[in-house]
């Protein structure tokens, strides 16, 4: 699947030919600089290796400099593999936002907003205890029984409970691509991506 590594820059949004007002996200997407072919007879299976904004050496290590010397270009600080990208490409090619065609879809994968430690009501949608006519105090957000009787007298796997929220690897599928501006790499998609503003973004057709 042929793709490109991005920045998330922001939302805004656009009005379509009917007048409609449509939410979209705005990505840097590329220039990203092929840093290695993966072939199957040298490594087993098919793959480009995409690298994505410069670094400076001293924050790269030496096996890292080795690596993208290779290629002729600087050290990176975000490297992707793709498989089945479809296109021949050489070692230190240039890959831009000009990969993808207006009004196509694509499928975005980010890292979601980090949200903390959370109870049951914000992690998993409960509603809580709620019955505070009973005897009930301070139970509104409570999870409630955890467990059954003597039998199994354990709590079982992957029972939804308090934990950290948020900072999970998402895939979003089938976001309309509305515009492309190749002169800044920016491409605009239709609705929301995961992630925060800055965060690396991983656009796959």
């Amino acid at each position: 699947m042929a793709g490109l590594i991005g920045k998330k820059i922001g939302m805004t949004s656009v009005f379509s030919a009917e007048g409609k007002n449509i939410p979209c996200t705005v990505i840097e997407a590329g220039p990203c600089v092929v840093t290695q072919v993966k072939t199957v007879d040298n490594d087993g299976y098919e793959a480009l290796q995409l690298g994505f904004e410069s670094k400076k050496e001293k924050n790269a290590n030496k096996p890292e400099l080795g690596h993208f010397k290779k290629a002729n270009t600087t050290p990176k600080r975000k490297i992707v593999e793709f498989t089945k990208f479809g296109d021949e490409h050489k070692l230190g090619d240039v890959v831009n936002v000009e990969l993808f065609k207006d009004d196509t879809w694509v499928d975005v994968t980010g890292i979601s907003k980090g949200k903390g430690f959370q109870g049951v009501v914000k992690r998993h949608g409960f509603s809580g205890v709620n019955d505070a006519t009973h005897g009930q105090h301070d139970r509104n957000r409570a999870p409630g029984s955890i467990g059954a009787s003597s039998d199994p007298s354990r709590v079982f796997k992957g029972m939804r409970m308090a934990g950290r929220t948020g900072g999970q690897k998402v895939k979003v599928l089938s976001l309309r691509v509305i515009k492309i501006i190749p002169e800044s790499n920016l491409l605009i998609v239709k609705g929301s991506v995961p992630g925060s503003k800055g965060s690396y973004l991983i656009i796959e057709n």
